[in-house]
Formats: C-alpha cells, sequence, structure tokens
C-alpha cells in the first residue's frame, strides 16, 4: 500500500478522500487554491501545498503544478477524485511519467470513454444497445440539420469531451437547431477544452440509471448494483438513490444491466472504479449512455447499500491487490438516498449564490450520514461548483429511508446563504417520488404541478377576496326592513308546540 497520496481536488470529496486515507494509515496531501486557503479540506490534510490562483485553469487544472506539488512532497500516488483532472486521459499518462501511480483508469481507458462517441463504439462492440446517434461529431448546422431531419425531433445535443450537464442542448424542432448547436458547442469548448458535440435521438421521461462497476490488474471484474440518477436539475443529478424503485418491480433487470456494465468495462480494458450509465425507457429497455471513469459524487449510496469502502478498494486496486470477492458475494441490504446540497436558489433556476456561511447545524442519527466540505464562517467561493455536502441516509426499506431523510432536512440548517434544502423536502414528500415514477423531466414537471396550484390557490383568494369586499360594501348600504306584522315566527312556533 502506499506511504503518501495527494489528492488533486478540492471540498467534500477532497475530504472525504483524506479521511479514508487516514484510516487506511496512509499520510494524505492537499493542495488548495488562493480561494481555498482556509477550505475544510486543507484543515483535514496532514500536509497542504498552494498551487495557484483562485482560477481552476492555474491551480486545480494546472498539470504541471499539481505533479510539482506530489513531487515536492514525495506522494506515491495521486488522487483525483472527480471533476477537474479526474477524466483527464494526459494527467493520468503524465503521472505515471513522473513515477506516480494515478489511482483511477489508464490513460487508454479515459480516453476511449471519455470521448462519447469512442464509448458508443466500445459499448456496440461489448453487444450492448445505445441510444441512436451520431458516430462522429457534428461538423455544421448544415449536417446538423440532415441528420436531426434522419431521426426524427426532439434530439439531443452533447459535448463528446465531457458530461456533468455541460455542452447538452435538448432541441424540439429545425427552427432551435443552428442556436442549439453554437452554444452547446460554445459550452463544450468552456468546460472541456473541446467544442465537439455529437446528437442524439432524444428519449422521452427516461429513467437515468447508473451501474457501479470495479475491476482489478488481474482479469476480475463485478458490478456493484445500480444507483437512481433520475431527479435532475439541468441535466446535473440532485437526488440519487440505491436500489432503484425499479428493480423491485424488475429484479431480474439489475443482473443484465450489470452484465452489460461489466462486459463494457471489459471491452476498454477498463481498471478501477469506474460507472456506466444508462437510459432505460417506459418499455424497461436500457441503452448505453456513457461511462465515468472516475469515482462518482453519488458513491456514498453504494456504500451504504453493499458495505463496500469504494475509496478503501480504489486505494487496493491502484496498488496492485486483486479484488478480495466476487460477484456472488456482493449484497445489496436496504435502501439509501442521497441529497446533493448546494449553495443555490430553487426559485431562482438554482441560480448559484457564493458567500459567507454565517452558522450551521447539522443532523445526526442512526442512518444519517454527511460527507461536507465547509463550515461556519467559511465563505464559498465564486469560483466553483456550489456543493456544500451530500446528505445521506440508510434505513430497511426506501419508504423508511424517505422518512428518515425528510427529518435530517428539518434538522439541517444553513443560514448566511441561500440552499436547496427546503427543495428536498418538496421532492421527497411529493406523491409521485414516493410512488417511485421517476424520470429524468421530474423537476420540471414537479415545478409546472407547484405553478398550477398556486394558480388555481391564487383563484380562490381572488374569490374569496371578491365576497369579502362584496360584503364590507354592503354592510354600508341601508337595508330595507319589513312592514310590521301580527304574525311572529317565533309566537306561531311556540303556539304550535303548544298544540302538540
Amino acid at each position: 500500500m502506499f506511504g503518501k497520496v495527494l489528492v488533486a481536488n478540492r471540498g467534500e470529496i477532497a475530504v472525504r478522500v483524506l479521511r479514508g486515507l487516514r484510516e487506511a494509515g496512509i499520510a494524505g496531501v492537499a493542495v488548495y487554491s488562493e480561494a481555498d486557503r482556509a477550505s475544510l479540506h486543507v484543515r483535514v490534510a496532514d500536509e497542504a501545498v498552494p498551487i495557484g490562483p483562485a482560477a481552476s485553469s492555474e491551480s486545480y487544472l494546472s498539470m504541471d503544478r499539481v505533479l510539482e506539488a506530489a513531487t515536492a512532497t514525495g506522494a506515491d500516488a495521486i488522487h483525483p477524485g472527480y471533476g477537474f483532472l479526474s477524466e483527464n486521459a494526459e494527467f493520468a499518462a503524465r503521472c505515471r511519467q513522473a513515477g506516480l501511480v494515478f489511482i483511477g483508469p489508464g490513460a487508454e481507458a479515459i480516453r476511449s470513454m471519455g470521448l462519447k462517441t469512442e464509448a458508443r463504439r466500445v459499448a456496440m462492440k461489448a453487444g450492448v444497445a445505445v441510444v441512436p446517434g451520431t458516430e462522429e461529431p457534428v461538423s455544421g448546422a448544415e449536417q446538423a440539420r440532415r441528420i436531426a431531419a434522419g431521426f426524427g425531433y426532439p434530439v439531443m445535443l452533447k459535448a463528446a469531451a465531457g458530461g456533468g450537464g455541460k455542452g447538452m442542448r435538448r432541441v424540439d424542432n429545425e427552427a432551435a437547431l443552428e442556436a442549439a448547436l453554437r452554444d452547446a458547442t460554445s459550452e463544450a469548448e468552456r468546460s472541456f477544452r473541446d467544442g465537439s458535440v455529437y446528437m442524439e435521438k432524444l428519449i422521452e421521461r427516461p429513467r437515468h440509471i447508473e451501474i457501479q462497476v470495479l475491476a482489478d490488474h488481474h482479469g476480475n471484474a463485478v458490478h456493484l448494483g445500480e444507483r437512481e440518477c433520475s431527479i435532475q436539475r439541468r441535466h446535473q443529478k440532485v437526488i440519487e438513490e440505491c436500489p432503484s424503485p425499479l428493480m423491485r418491480e424488475d429484479p431480474d433487470l439489475r443482473r443484465r444491466m450489470g452484465e452489460a456494465a461489466v462486459r463494457i468495462a471489459r471491452a476498454a480494458g477498463y481498471v478501477n472504479a469506474g460507472t456506466v450509465e444508462f437510459l432505460v425507457d417506459e418499455e424497461r429497455n436500457f441503452y448505453f449512455l456513457e461511462m465515468n471513469t472516475r469515482l462518482q459524487v453519488e458513491h456514498p449510496v453504494t456504500e451504504l447499500v453493499t458495505g463496500r469502502d469504494l475509496v478503501r478498494l480504489q486505494l487496493e486496486i491502484a496498488a496492485g491487490q486483486p479484488l478480495a470477492f466476487t460477484q456472488e458475494e456482493v449484497e445489496w441490504n436496504g435502501a439509501a438516498i442521497e441529497c446533493r446540497v448546494c449553495a443555490e436558489d430553487p426559485e431562482r433556476q438554482f441560480l448559484p449564490c457564493p458567500g459567507k456561511i454565517t452558522s450551521m447545524s447539522v443532523p445526526l442519527g442512526p442512518g444519517v450520514r454527511l460527507d461536507s466540505g465547509v463550515y461556519p464562517g467559511w465563505t464559498v467561493p465564486m469560483e466553483y461548483d456550489p456543493l456544500l455536502g451530500k446528505l445521506v441516509v440508510w434505513a430497511e426499506t426506501r419508504e423508511q429511508a424517505g422518512r428518515r431523510l425528510v427529518a435530517a432536512l428539518r434538522e439541517f440548517s444553513i443560514t448566511g446563504i441561500p440552499t436547496n434544502l427546503s427543495f428536498f423536502r418538496d421532492v421527497l414528500e411529493d406523491e409521485e417520488f414516493l410512488a417511485g415514477r421517476l424520470h429524468t423531466g421530474f423537476i420540471e414537471e414537479l415545478f409546472r404541478r407547484r405553478q398550477k396550484a398556486r394558480t388555481s390557490l391564487s383563484e380562490e383568494i381572488r374569490a374569496v377576496a371578491a365576497v369579502a369586499a362584496a360584503l364590507h360594501w354592503n354592510a354600508g348600504k341601508s337595508v330595507p326592513v319589513a312592514p310590521p306584522t301580527d304574525h311572529s315566527v317565533w309566537r306561531t312556533d311556540g303556539r304550535a308546540r303548544n298544540l302538540r
């Protein structure tokens, strides 16, 4: 096993990996930008090295500075976390050239699976269905129009060199295609320094389900089951769970998807932890989407249900150790759900809201886990992703896990900046979510239902206000008085009673 590992990342994932290193008896080195000088991951590390200005291009994305920090501190290996350099084939190759172990797959596997068009070819070679789409990036608006006409609208434009919702655009008709292609290309260039975009036929209301795979240097490969990742905003996951509600209805689906994921990993010559992502349509047909050649943000739900420490397994595989268990020994117990807690405003289209956290009260209790990268007094920088941490719970059933997570969210308090904590309660208590009827457009539909309910309530309020105003207006008017009469209602009723 390694003596010292540098973690080339920041925030909650850097904290998670550093704690895993300490548990394994390995010294952990943090790197930090000027904006992260007082970050929690710097405090957790055994030693920390500054690597440049706040801009990620001059710090966390600078291969030279990260490698210099690893060499200067005598690290044996580099753990990239997720994001930044984690899926950069050149960086993995440069680590090897510098005599450092890259804790992840080899450069060739990253290169083949990191390019989405190449990954589709690998999947087809492995006999796995893919969403109908182009084999090469589209070269311009005219070609895009011809391809889209052949597929039929709607279609999806996607960045060929990356994921995470960047460089993706839904296109519903030809009139919107050229602008969407321009925007997707521009965003892909900014995010991945590669503006290549390819096109897929859009599957309506799909579920997004991913399979966790592990493969070692000795030819062993297994899967640890699925994660349901259909609750997304702007193509980025916000709630994940294991197992998927779909597997309760169709237990054999996990086996078939797991086997397909392992075949893809083998076809790519993959080693270490990775995730194969699929879209599942309403008829439960599944299609390969992409492969993430790194540790996923949502890995804790798999850890809680399988009892397998993925960071520890990454370290063991990278150190050359064989997997210590077989596919038949993998078990799934209970249910886990995760919320990605972010500094953002759900009522303003999830606008990022950096700023100072003035106070923070975190939930505790059985089955509650918080992977966090922040603390009271910390200022969330504007230069990076607004993820603050991940609240994860485990229970014996999905229903119990949902109730436990709602209770934990009610205990969770962050002041000073807007967060999405209350939004999660709305989702978790929604009837469609409780019934397990999930798809990638779930949040948009939830917002439409809420808007409809608000509109209906507003109409009722206006009606009540109109009645109240009319009563108030009439109260000031003279009311005609009936002429006197000898026929008293009360007297007549009393006489009737006496005659009975």
